[in-house]
């Protein structure tokens, strides 16, 4: 049954993220944006910036941005008191050419923390491996270039089998492998202990709910603390 609800989630996620994310979707989701917790009076001065830089995923696409892992990170940040803030910039439907695209203009921020969460959909498009490789080690060199000191985390992302074993295979290497190279700390996978349960996403079967954000962001800071704490 387990496994049956696993190919039910990735044949929902090939559907929807290779349409480009067309469910209903907050407007704001789509640009960048500071999240503040209503419970927490941190002061911004002298504060360090995390952006959180993907695609529907990030956004919290079907979700207020509140409800979003990266706003459940900023929550977990306050009750530590780092001196934190989260921006999200997170748009649905996006890829890593039109992530390299948008790139320079969310650089514009400051970003002393830069989470890396893109290749889903170039993944269910059947884009060339090597094309999403190329890209995602522009944007890394790009931050890179932009600001030498700013500490890049890269999120693991894995796809159905649809576009053959061995284009699957591959794509799920291009994580680890890139990691390895530009020596970043890695997701394994975003979406563990997520995909495929239904109970954790809402009806589209792929973007998590509420409680399924919560472990996506358990997912984000099993990696991200470290890097806060150095």
């Amino acid at each position: 049954m387990h496994t049956l609800l696993k190919l039910c989630y990735f044949f929902s996620l090939f559907l929807l993220l290779s349409c480009g994310g067309k469910s209903a979707q907050k407007p704001n989701n789509e640009t960048s944006e500071s999240i503040d917790s209503p419970t927490e009076e941190i002061s911004k001065e002298d504060s360090k910036t995390i952006v959180f830089f993907g695609d529907s995923l990030t956004a919290g696409l079907g979700l207020d941005p509140q409800e979003a892992f990266p706003a459940v990170i900023q929550d977990t940040l306050n009750s530590l008191g780092m001196n934190y803030t989260v921006i999200n910039s997170g748009l649905s439907g996006e890829t890593t050419a039109s992530g390299r695209n948008r790139l320079d203009w969310v650089l514009n921020q400051k970003a002393d923390i830069f989470i890396l969460e893109l290749g889903a959909n170039d993944g269910l498009r059947g884009i060339p491996l090597a094309e999403t490789r190329t890209n995602l080690q522009a944007i890394i060199d790009a931050v890179r270039q932009k600001n030498p000191n700013t500490k890049i985390i890269l999120a693991g992302m894995q796809i159905p089998p649809n576009m053959g074993q061995d284009y699957t295979s591959e794509f799920r290497k291009i994580f680890p492998d890139l990691a390895e190279k530009n020596t970043l700390p890695l997701i394994p996978f975003l979406l563990e202990g997520v995909a495929g349960n239904p109970e954790l996403n809402q009806e589209d079967g792929i973007h998590p709910t509420i409680e399924g954000q919560k472990i996506v962001a358990d997912n984000v800071w099993a990696v991200l603390e470290d890097v806060v704490r150095e």
